[in-house]
């Protein structure tokens, strides 16, 4: 007897760091978490099936952008140097300790051992075990059953602010093929990206009649994508992410106060069809994944895992342990691996435990059985929190070996067998602070929409000349370079990047890069005068989406998406 259904959603992103630095901003972004997220999470999947029989059944989101850099034999090699180098660095360490003028010496000695073991293992797996092929890897356990890939925007756009129904089209069009040319089939789900979503609204047309631009769904459903995920607070109503939005600015706060809804009498205990398309939403349980991606109360905040932010001041390794929330960095203990590891099985104890007992509840309450979907950033697992793989591994296998009631299932297995009953209209959202689009549009940003509101524009006027595939060559790859750029500048992580200020001199000159390439290529095209040399420069750096078609821009008619005749008709009425 099962008590219910639990969806594990992992969702892998990072931007286009491809020959655009290396740090603190850049190719090692992605090298860190290569070798801290990605192949740990590969080498758990592949040790739960081949060493115990064990299919992990994660969903495992990995956007087009990410997809196309583990792909890429540049960023292969980077990531090869990059291990050496870490190799090389915590070696240096084990020549340096043990040290009589350092306290803690010993230990420090055997942790440089711990992770020099660690990322001559890393390296192995990823050379020895997986070939230099992560994508390879990730298609292996797919096509056993292990994991489903789902897909994304091409490059992560932010959805709902795109001005044309023709530039969201692409987006999730060269997303949906690019997933299929590298894992092998078109993928059932996707990730919004920044899980922002918006309704069908009315406008006035360039007519100065009234039209409809359709919900996001409906562009969802003719990429063939079935489903996607959203926040709890999208499902339920009640307080979104925070009832305030707080943007800092060097030191100053901005606080904007946020409505709050009215719950809306629905739960996250099973998905939903949405009501203009045939494509189900599933929102992530409130209590779950605060469980495990709260900073404060969560389990990553334990005081026996790995601090994140000290390191090393020579080699850069990180030597310690949270030790409390309230310490400073530079009374930080040392970090214990195995201290740290007795933790995480109390906590994956804990996890399975509460997983449980909120699925049974739900049936003993309710008289039928409910879904527990949770959704984190890959990222997390490893790279923030070191101990997190491991903590999906255990988590993994307690509940196979433990607690059989609770069926494990990718998304798309639990929508083929619990299909959903109701349809449910969910309002404009995403996972920022406050639950709707200031993160990505603000004060900081407003500056950009218009550029790319622009770019939107012209690359629709300039393919419109070119419905058939130009026999001249070199103008053939300008269209497609032009369509590569126009992607590549509408990426979400640019206005994030700027708001939250992580990094916003480099997202700012990332932007304005990509602008400039656009606008390059663009003004080669309408002059009729495209410098081989220049484009060749461009392609070597932003050559990611390899066999894409331009003409993903011919223009859709304003206020209508083409579809198929069989999926005009929504499911739900």
């Amino acid at each position: 007897m099962t008590v219910g259904q639990f969806v594990f959603m992992l969702h892998s992103h990072l931007p286009y760091y491809r020959k655009a630095g290396m740090w603190p901003f850049g190719e090692e972004n992605l090298y860190e978490c290569m070798a801290e997220t990605y192949v740990p999470l590969l080498n758990a999947i592949s040790e739960l099936y081949e060493d115990e029989g064990i299919k992990a059944k994660l969903t495992v989101g990995i956007t087009p952008i990410l997809a196309e850099q583990l792909n890429d034999e540049h960023l292969k090699e980077g990531f090869i140097k990059y291990l050496d180098t870490r190799i090389a660095a915590v070696a240096k360490d084990l020549e340096r300790y043990p040290n009589p003028e350092v306290a803690h010496s010993q230990h420090l000695k055997y942790l440089a051992k711990y992770y020099f073991d660690w990322f001559n293992h890393i390296k192995d797996s990823f050379v020895n075990k997986y070939q230099k092929d992560l994508i390879s890897a990730f298609k292996k356990y797919q096509d056993l059953g292990c994991i489903e890939i789902t897909t994304s925007g091409a490059t992560h756009g932010f959805s709902p602010l795109l001005a044309t129904d023709t530039n969201l089209n692409a987006q999730f069009k060269v997303g949906s093929d690019t997933t299929k040319r590298l894992f092998g089939k078109k993928a059932k789900g996707c990730w919004l990206p920044e899980c922002a979503y918006r309704q069908g609204y009315e406008y006035t047309g360039k007519d100065g009649k009234k039209k409809w631009r359709p919900a996001i769904e409906v562009t969802l459903q003719n990429n063939d994508i079935e489903y996607f995920f959203t926040e709890s607070h999208v499902i339920e109503g009640g307080n979104s992410i925070g009832n305030r939005r707080v943007i800092g600015v060097y030191g100053n706060i901005e606080y904007i106060p946020l409505p709050e809804r009215e719950p809306t009498g629905y739960d996250t205990y099973s998905a939903y069809w949405l009501p203009d398309a045939q494509v189900a939403v599933m929102g992530r349980n409130d209590r779950a994944g605060y469980q495990v991606w709260s900073a404060a109360d969560g389990y990553p905040g334990d005081g026996c895992y790995r601090e994140f932010h000290k390191k090393d001041d020579k080699s850069g390794a990180h030597y310690w342990r949270i030790t409390s929330p309230t310490t400073d960095l530079g009374d930080k203990m040392l970090y214990d691996p195995v201290l740290a590891m007795s933790q995480v099985n109390l906590n994956s104890d804990h996890y399975t435990t509460m997983i449980y007992h909120l699925l049974n509840d739900y049936k003993l309450s309710n008289n039928k059985e409910g879904l527990v979907m949770v959704s984190f950033d890959t990222e997390l697992f490893g790279h923030w929190w070191f101990e997190g793989v491991e903590f999906i591994k255990q988590v993994v296998r307690k509940f196979n070996n433990y607690l059989p009631q609770v069926e494990r299932m990718t998304a798309g297995e639990y929508l083929k067998a619990h299909p959903p009953v109701e349809a449910i209209q969910i309002p404009e959202s995403s996972w920022g602070q406050g639950g709707h689009f200031y993160v990505w549009q603000n004060h900081l940003t407003e500056w950009m929409w218009p550029i790319i509101h622009g770019c939107e524009k012209r690359i629709i006027d300039i393919v419109s000349k070119y419905e058939k595939i130009p026999e001249d060559k070199l103008l053939h790859r300008a269209l497609n370079q032009l369509a590569r750029e126009n992607l590549l500048l509408q990426s979400s992580d640019w206005p994030f990047l700027i708001t939250t200020w992580q990094a916003k001199d480099y997202a700012t000159d990332r932007f304005r890069e990509h602008v400039e390439r656009f606008e390059t290529i663009a003004d080669m095209i309408d002059s009729g005068n495209i410098d081989d040399n220049k484009l060749k420069e461009i392609e070597s750096i932003d050559n990611c989406f390899p066999v894409i078609d331009y003409r993903v821009y011919l223009p859709i008619e304003e206020g209508k998406i083409p579809q198929q005749e069989e999926k005009l008709k929504p499911l739900y009425q």
